[in-house]
């Protein structure tokens, strides 16, 4: 007769199954509740969620009604409260694999940017503000997922009732006049200008065909809530994969309109954005700009080729003849800009990983260039800054290792440690690019930072 002895784990809130004196690591259950939702609810919702620390916060503003985003299974996706944590700097996917199996459970995070140093033989050896781990990920104590009418709390405990009370008995901050915060350029116009033409420069020669170069926005000794920054800047512009992210001291608040790659059974998208336009009041004129962008011959060689590059890359881990451009050329519009995107889908290979999907992908074409590692080798030089999470991606991993992650550009990062405040703006550099037209793209894509950082 086999005798266990079982003990509660307080670190990680799990029982130890101990035979024959080994520990076998065994997970708790989630116990899940449905209350109704309603809309109103919302902004009681993430103000609680907020106040707690890991936070993310996954929200589409219920965007996927439209045409695009396809594929959006939550209009809210909430992990707060940290069961187990994962930092890693080094072996960071086989990490994240050990992770998954290990809790079979919900997992919420970010890869940054720099993680291509563990995949590509490159380096970072910019100045880093936000000194952030490559991966993060946790296993919340409280997840709560929103669908339409429905708001489900999942937790390893019998809560839900007093969690949902929680949530309708917080206050909402309304939100106060905020002082405008002066924000200092990392590269300077002019700087700016000699870097494109730099890229060109290897462009011509054959080195690259494509280089998506970014430069820092920033502001030091700056005491701001971030939790009002995102409320301010989602509601500037409210777009289908927007995050709020907290842990330690970081903080991240993002507004992108832009899907890194998702996974449903063996179903895999990825819809990169390249080609940028402004949107004007006047209708007439908004939609001439539309039609502008979907002309545009520098827009469309800047998509092909990522989706070109995007192909490559889902080809690593799909099945034979599955990968398939669903559509291209797509020009979308959101509250500032119009957007050109593209979607590329592949079936998975048996015998891979949900991990080897991400990690093969990663970092996304449209933050890179092409070819990739040449790419990244070059932008490496002339930006000035580490990009940490921004460029990298944010979302969850179901228990099943299903997944969706976002493309973290229009963002905010900040240290309330250090107290310093920066966001990253960026465009694709081809052949026909013009330096002074690039510079003026960025403005474009930071108007809407730039506008709740001015405090209007």
């Amino acid at each position: 007769m086999q005798l266990h002895q079982w003990i509660y784990d307080v670190t990680n809130g799990s029982f130890l199954n101990i035979y024959m004196s080994q520990l076998i690591f065994v997970p708790m259950k989630r116990i899940s509740r449905t209350f109704k939702f309603d809309p109103s609810f919302k902004s009681h919702l993430i103000q609680w969620a907020s106040q707690h620390k890991p936070c993310c916060i996954l929200d589409s503003h219920s965007l996927h009604n439209l045409d695009y985003p396809k594929g959006i299974i939550y209009d809210l996706v909430i992990g707060i409260n940290a069961r187990d944590t994962l930092f890693s700097n080094q072996n960071s996917f086989d990490k994240l694999k050990s992770f998954h199996e290990k809790h079979q459970d919900w997992l919420l995070g970010y890869l940054s940017y720099d993680l291509k140093n563990e995949l590509e033989r490159l380096s970072s050896n910019n100045e880093d503000h936000h000194q952030i781990p490559h991966l993060h990920f946790f296993v919340p104590e409280t997840l709560i997922t929103v669908q339409e009418s429905e708001l489900t709390i999942s937790t390893f405990s019998d809560q839900h009732e007093e969690i949902f009370r929680h949530i309708l008995e917080t206050k909402t901050i309304h939100q106060k006049d905020r002082k405008p915060i002066e924000i200092q350029s990392r590269i300077h116009h002019a700087e700016y200008i000699r870097g494109v033409k730099s890229l060109l420069h290897h462009i011509q020669i054959g080195d690259i065909y494509e280089a998506n170069f970014c430069q820092e926005f920033y502001a030091e000794n700056i005491q701001t809530n971030p939790f009002e920054l995102y409320t301010a800047l989602v509601k500037t512009s409210p777009t289908p994969f927007s995050a709020y992210y907290s842990f330690n001291h970081n903080y991240l608040m993002c507004a992108s309109p832009e899907r890194f790659i998702q996974k449903k059974g063996d179903h895999v998208i990825s819809q990169p954005i390249k080609g940028t336009a402004k949107r004007s009041l006047d209708p007439m004129a908004d939609q001439e700009l539309k039609q502008q962008l979907y002309h545009s011959k520098k827009d469309r060689t800047e998509n092909v080729m990522i989706v070109d590059l995007v192909r490559n890359d889902l080809s690593r881990t799909a099945a034979q003849q599955s990968v398939k451009v669903d559509e291209l050329f797509g020009v979308y519009s959101f509250s500032n800009v119009h957007q050109m995107i593209s979607t590329i889908t592949s079936k998975i290979k048996s015998g891979n990983h949900f991990t080897d999907v991400i990690k093969n992908a990663f970092p996304m074409g449209s933050m890179t260039g092409a070819p990739k590692i040449m790419a990244m080798d070059l932008i490496e030089k002339f930006e000035h800054t580490q990009r940490g999470i921004y460029s990298g991606s944010v979302g969850y991993i179901t228990p099943d290792g299903d997944f969706d992650f976002n493309v973290v550009i229009r963002s905010l990062q900040y240290n309330d440690l250090d107290k310093y405040l920066s966001y990253m703006v960026g465009g694709a550099i081809t052949h026909n690019s013009i330096p002074e037209d690039e510079y003026q793209e960025c403005e474009i894509k930071a108007d809407a930072i730039k506008k709740v950082l001015a405090g209007s």
